[in-house]
């Protein structure tokens, strides 16, 4: 009964590490569109991560933090190269808040009529833009 249960664990160890190894593949991919602004492949990239990511839920038994410690030291190699892939995440997760940042910024600098905008426009000589609202021929 012990042999079947080491079997099994190695088993799920095995096919964890596949997992794992192709999450890590995904998330560079995940990085690729994004820098390419690609959001169709970065869709079709996230609904593959959350099946990775469910499919290594389902094996290793881990649904929050503390359950990682429930699992062996033979599993330690596949929590650093996990955490390999958190940072890896995190690293997609900066890279998508600074390009909306970036977007705010440019509709902002487009909605030049709202006062309390924060981003000013300048001109191609370097000097700020006067908005000036020219009259209509019908306003007085």
């Amino acid at each position: 009964m012990t042999d079947t249960i080491a079997n099994d664990e190695a088993h799920a160890l095995q096919e964890a590490d596949a997992l794992v190894d192709q999450l890590a593949e995904l998330l560079e991919q995940e990085f690729e569109a994004l820098k390419a602004q690609d959001l169709d492949q970065f869709e079709v990239l996230l609904s593959g991560k959350n099946h990775l990511l469910s499919e290594l839920t389902r094996i290793t038994g881990v649904t929050q933090l503390n359950d990682a410690d429930k699992l062996g030291t033979h599993w330690n190699d596949f929590r650093t190269r996990m955490l390999a892939c958190r940072d890896m995440h995190r690293r997609n997760e900066i890279l998508i808040m600074r390009k909306l940042d970036a977007i705010r910024g440019a509709l902002e600098s487009l909605n030049v009529n709202e006062s309390a905008s924060s981003v000013e426009v300048y001109d191609r000589l370097g000097q700020i833009k006067r908005i000036r609202r020219l009259r209509g021929f019908t306003e007085v």
